[in-house]
Order: structure tokens, then C-alpha cells, then sequence
């Protein structure tokens, strides 16, 4: 008896976090073996593609990608990873996933999007609940009366995004990254994340003010640390790079000293096992993040595995994972987003986090000075998240959802008819006619 059929449209291909939580969510859908998978891949903005060619432990994906233009028929379950906007109705059985919204506002065509389907999976308790909470008036277009309210009607759980814990791990030695070998500094700082619109101390991952906080806090000493910068704007292009110098420069040049940090750039896509080697570099010692919210913040996960010390802000994704009593959480406070942040994504009328800039800088200060106090909660964090937010651990919760929420399907059974026996018609006898 077959599987139900199961259609995935995801940006599977992407060197994105999107693209990283498909790959990891359609091997964990293949693995439980109970559904005939099918993937419909899709793009993610401007990020490249070629991910699985480059990778070959994913080639076997390719053996499930859906090449034809139309939809053998319609998929028992169909399952779309991205944006909630885009959420579209197609089998039996409509799921959505996403990471949600790093705000406390949902925009009303998220909370749309949702309701088209019958299942929304996010990825924290955050997100889950900035779309519970949001409540939108409906505004009739033609007479621009209120009508009703617009707010979550169908089902929403939390899929956490696991990590490969045999991939993201403590190394014993680390063979690349020689040009981090060389450098001065014994001690550096590591920030992973995209550098997005808006301006200082107004973007997403909070980019701008970190980079201005590090040359404030270690300007004129005669001891400091490196901060390396892992980021990008979208892509890998040199003109990307020489956008980011640039904004690192003036950063520079708006600070009162002669006598500053240095910071380091890495540019450009690296594999998962890169990354992990970046990780385990003996001259990164922590990661830092002041980002203003995350709907999960997957690098502060997969750092953690290394039993390094994290310091980041206290607010939205990752407080699922990092626990204050083994990581520096920063405090601070909410405020709207800023005009050169906002989009059709991130409301100007919602609010997001903003650090307190004094503790941040006491707190870094702090750990570069006295790193030895912090390797014992950075061990204990990663035991946690171990256990706990695994990429197995990942795959029970999605089996256990999806054994929860889809339903049981019409199954085609072949028609046997039963045996009947030849009928006999009686012998007509013919009339004569005795006219």
C-alpha cells in the first residue's frame, strides 16, 4: 500500500537560513519513511543557489526533486517553507512553515497567510506567540469601515531548528582559517549574521552599533581583543564586501581615537563544517550578538555546541535555547522599529529590542577580562542544547506533530468482484401460428 504523496515547495537549493531549515526538515520528513516525498525547489530573494552540488553529503535530495511542470495529481499533503504571505492552499492536507517575525507585531498578510492553512509550524515561542497575540482590524476597501478583526483562527505549533550535533561539535585541532592564525590578537570576538537595512543601531542584527560599541569599549587600551565579522548584505560578490569595508570604516572614523580594535571580515558562503572550524579557532573565544530579534537565531545554537561562551541580547528566538544561568542575556528595552528598517515585514508600528548599551559594554569588557569565569556556564549550555535541541530531538518533535495534526487519508483498495456462476437462460420455444 502506498505512501501518502508529499509535495514540499522550500528554497532547498539557497545558501540561506531558509535553505538550511528545508534541508533539514526534508531529510527528517524522508527519514520517518511514511510519506512519498517530493520537493518543489524555490528560490530565497537574491541568495545563490547551488548548495547541494557543492555539498554532496545533500546530493541525495536530487532523487527526490519534482522536475516536471504540473503536479502528478493532488499531494495528500503539501508543505510550503517561507514567508506566511506566500502560504498557498494545494493538497488534501496544507502546511506552512516559518520562522515567523522577529517583532511583537505580525503583518496582516502573515496572519492571512496562516489561516489558509491547516497547520502553521514556527520555529519559537516567540513567533508563536507575536502571531497569537496579533489582533488586526478588517477594513472593509470600499467603504473603509471596520468589518471584523483579522487574527489567528487555525492551528500553530513550535518546531524548534535543530542542530547537526555531529557536524557542530569541539574540535581537537583545526586545520583552516591560517589567516586567523596570524593574527595579533590571542582573544577575539565572533559575530555570524546578515548586515541588513537600517540605520546605526537601527538593523535587524544590530550590526552597526556593535562594531561602534567595540572600538568605544576597547579604544585606548593598550591590551585588546579582534572582533571578526562573519556577514554580508545578501550575497558573496565583491561589490558586497567593499559595501561592508566601507560602512566598517566610517564607523571607525566616527570614533574619538587613534587607538582602536581591530576588526576582521569574513566574507563569502563556507559549508556547515567550516563553520564549525571558524568555531573552534583557539583565538575565537566568545560570540557576540546585540541583535534586536531573532525568530529562532540559528549560529547561537550551533556555536553553543563548542562550549564557548555566548553574550547576546535577552529577547525573541533564542531565549528558547540560551539559558540566562550559562549564558550572558543583556538586558534592555523594546522600542519601535526604526523607518530604515521597516518593510512590508517589519512594521514601523511594532516593536523590537534595543540593548542597553552601558551593561553591553560592561558585560563585554567583562568576559574578555575574566574569561575564565565564563567556561563553565558555556560548558553546561552546550550539555543543554545537546540533549536538547539536536537535530534528532528535531525530528521526534516533527514526527510527533505531523502524527498529531494529519489525517488519515481514503486509501484505493482494488475492486474484487466475487465469483458468480454462469446463469442459464431458459429455451425459448418458438409459437405456431395455427391461423
Amino acid at each position: 500500500m502506498s505512501n501518502p504523496l508529499f509535495f514540499i515547495s522550500c528554497p532547498i537549493d539557497t545558501y540561506s537560513g531558509y535553505g538550511a531549515r528545508s534541508r533539514d526538515l526534508v531529510k527528517a520528513i524522508i527519514e520517518l519513511n511514511k510519506y512519498d516525498v517530493k520537493i518543489l525547489p524555490a528560490q530565497w530573494g537574491n541568495t545563490p543557489w547551488g548548495f547541494i552540488q557543492n555539498n554532496p553529503e545533500w546530493e541525495f535530495l536530487n532523487s527526490h526533486i519534482w522536475a516536471q511542470p504540473q503536479l502528478p495529481k493532488q499531494p495528500e499533503i503539501w508543505m510550503q517553507i517561507t514567508v506566511p504571505n506566500e502560504f498557498q492552499r494545494v493538497g488534501k492536507y496544507n502546511i506552512g512553515v516559518t520562522a515567523g517575525i522577529e517583532t511583537t507585531l505580525s503583518p496582516g498578510d502573515f496572519i492571512e497567510g496562516a489561516n489558509r492553512m491547516d497547520l502553521t509550524l514556527t520555529s519559537s515561542e516567540h513567533s508563536k506567540s507575536t502571531f497569537i497575540e496579533t489582533i488586526l482590524q478588517k477594513i472593509d476597501q470600499r467603504t473603509n469601515q471596520v468589518i471584523g478583526e483579522l487574527k489567528i483562527e487555525k492551528p500553530i505549533e513550535v518546531l524548534f531548528e535543530g542542530a547537526d550535533i555531529n557536524v557542530y561539535k569541539p574540535l581537537d585541532k583545526v586545520s583552516l582559517f591560517p589567516e586567523l592564525s596570524n593574527i595579533k590578537e590571542d582573544f577575539a570576538f565572533l559575530f555570524v549574521g546578515h548586515w541588513m537595512s537600517g540605520e546605526l543601531g537601527e538593523d535587524r542584527k544590530n550590526v552597526g552599533l556593535l562594531i561602534k560599541a567595540f572600538y568605544e569599549i576597547f579604544k585606548n587600551k593598550k591590551v585588546k581583543p579582534a572582533l571578526i565579522l562573519k556577514t554580508s548584505h545578501v550575497g558573496s560578490s565583491y561589490v558586497d564586501r567593499e559595501e561592508i569595508l566601507k560602512k566598517i570604516k566610517s564607523i571607525r572614523k566616527s570614533v574619538n581615537s587613534k587607538n582602536l580594535p581591530n576588526i576582521y571580515l569574513l566574507h563569502g558562503e563556507m559549508l556547515d563544517t567550516e563553520m564549525n572550524e571558524l568555531y573552534n579557532h583557539p583565538k575565537v573565544k566568545a560570540m557576540v550578538n546585540l541583535t534586536k530579534g531573532e525568530g529562532f537565531g540559528r549560529p547561537l545554537l550551533e556555536f553553543s555546541l563548542v562550549k564557548k561562551p555566548i553574550i547576546t541580547t535577552n529577547w525573541s528566538g533564542h531565549t528558547d535555547f540560551l539559558n540566562p544561568e550559562f549564558t550572558t542575556m543583556l538586558p534592555g528595552q523594546l522600542t519601535n522599529v526604526h523607518p530604515s528598517a521597516a518593510n512590508q515585514f517589519l512594521l514601523k508600528e511594532s516593536q523590537w529590542f534595543s540593548v542597553d548599551q552601558a551593561q553591553s559594554g560592561v558585560r563585554i569588557n567583562d568576559m574578555f577580562e575574566n574569561y575564565k569565569n565564563y567556561i563553565d556556564g558555556a560548558k553546561r549550555q552546550a550539555y543543554k542544547n545537546k540533549n536538547e535541541f539536536s537535530w534528532e530531538k528535531m525530528k521526534e518533535k516533527l514526527d510527533e506533530i505531523l502524527t498529531q495534526y494529519i489525517p488519515e487519508f481514503p486509501k484505493q483498495v482494488q475492486l474484487k468482484l466475487p465469483n458468480l456462476k454462469k446463469i442459464e437462460l431458459p429455451k425459448l420455444k418458438k409459437v405456431e401460428n395455427n391461423d
